[in-house]
């Protein structure tokens, strides 16, 4: 049986071709980097390769890149690391920001740091999921030590105003985090003209593989401190024998995105504009809910009209991979949180799906998948009792 047309890239993308044979390479000479003998000459030159990859694809040096399991560790590694550095300093700086939007990987750090008694503010968005700067502004004093604002949602795909809020948080004197996981592939970032002093990266995110992300740290900014001792690798910041074939991967999974994001860009929107097409002339009825904001090219995230996302998306996974915008956490199916900051209510969560199309599908794919959507959709009114006449 055929795979299913996957339009889940949100959650996890397709690994580059380039990058499995970077990995296999590897795999096929083992090595460890801190080993004084050939083959461990041979893996940390692969590392270093990697980090100047990954480096190179958001305009930072290679030395301010430090490799992590993923984006979860590094956004943790950003929040706690800096927290704990700055409470060995007395510095009188405190607050953390975060938006509301924010992946569960800044929140629940946040959280954290709220119980250890750093101030939090939550920073809201608009209708739009988009961060509200004014609002933002306004939460800012000098007693700000970080504040996470993420460069897309992870949700909506909606680009966030990180520059801006870079420029506000300097003002004051407190430092910018941004978690770039959803970013990195999918849209240019130079880190220099985001002015942040903080970038979590995930590789599996930009068509790299699972278990490996990192933290850019600027070289100005103040050094997190470790989560975790022992060993001295990568400046003891993150110690740990370094996975060396998953950043050879990282790293040939960069260089590829680096070079053709201008193709993926055009692609992306001829596969987004050829499926939202395809369901509005089958009359399947939508809104996207992100209004005029801009989004990554090839996502959507539509409410549909008199569609349960969870009933549609079970009936349509065997031919067409989707996710919805309710979450399932210790069993129990929860609204989405950024759905809430946006302003629906639990019931209006209930008929959002999103979409991301990938680089290596083709318009048939896509034809393809809007066919098997919409008649999803028809059995899912139908079994809720719709009449049709």
């Amino acid at each position: 049986m055929a795979a299913p047309i996957y339009l889940d890239g949100f959650s996890t993308l397709p690994l580059a071709p380039e990058a499995r044979n970077a990995i296999l390479a590897v795999w096929e000479q083992p090595g460890n980097a801190g080993s004084p003998n050939g083959a461990g000459e041979r893996a940390a030159s692969i590392i270093a390769d990697g980090r100047a990859e990954v480096a190179a694809l958001i305009g930072a040096a290679p030395g301010e890149i430090i490799f992590t399991s993923g984006a979860t560790e590094a956004n943790n590694l950003a929040l706690l690391g800096v927290a704990r550095n700055a409470a060995t300093r007395d510095q009188g700086r405190k607050r953390i920001i975060v938006s509301a939007v924010e992946h569960k990987a800044v929140l629940e750090p946040a959280r954290i740091l709220a119980e250890q008694g750093f101030p939090v503010s939550i920073a809201p968005v608009d209708e739009n999921g988009r961060l509200d700067l004014a609002a933002f502004e306004a939460l800012l004093g000098d007693d700000v030590l970080i504040a996470s604002v993420m460069l897309v949602n992870n949700e909506t795909g909606v680009i966030q105003p990180v520059a801006e809020a870079a420029a506000l948080v300097h003002a004051v004197g407190g430092l910018l985090h941004s978690d770039a996981a959803q970013a990195a592939g999918k849209i240019a970032i130079d880190v220099l003209d985001l002015d942040v002093d903080y970038l979590s990266l995930s590789a599996h995110k930009c068509y790299g593989p699972m278990g490996v992300g990192a933290l850019y740290a600027a070289a100005h900014a103040p050094r997190p401190a470790p989560l975790v001792h022992g060993g001295g690798q990568q400046d003891a910041i993150r110690p740990g024998t370094e996975p060396v074939a998953l950043i050879a991967g990282f790293g040939a999974a960069a260089k590829v995105a680096r070079s053709g994001l201008d193709g993926d860009h055009h692609h992306g929107r001829l596969l987004i504009g050829t499926l939202l097409d395809g369901l509005s002339s089958r009359q399947l009825r939508f809104r996207r809910i992100t209004g005029d904001a801009q989004v990554v090219p090839g996502s959507a995230v539509l409410q549909l009209d008199d569609v349960d996302a969870d009933q549609l998306c079970a009936s349509v996974a065997r031919d067409v991979s989707l996710s919805t915008g309710s979450a399932c956490t210790s069993g129990q199916i929860k609204q989405s949180h950024v759905l809430e900051a946006i302003g629906f209510s639990e019931s209006d969560a209930r008929h959002v799906i999103r979409i991301y199309c990938h680089r290596y599908q083709a318009i048939d794919e896509i034809e393809m998948a809007a066919d098997r959507i919409v008649a999803a959709a028809d059995r899912s009114r139908l079994a809720a009792g719709e009449l049709r006449q």
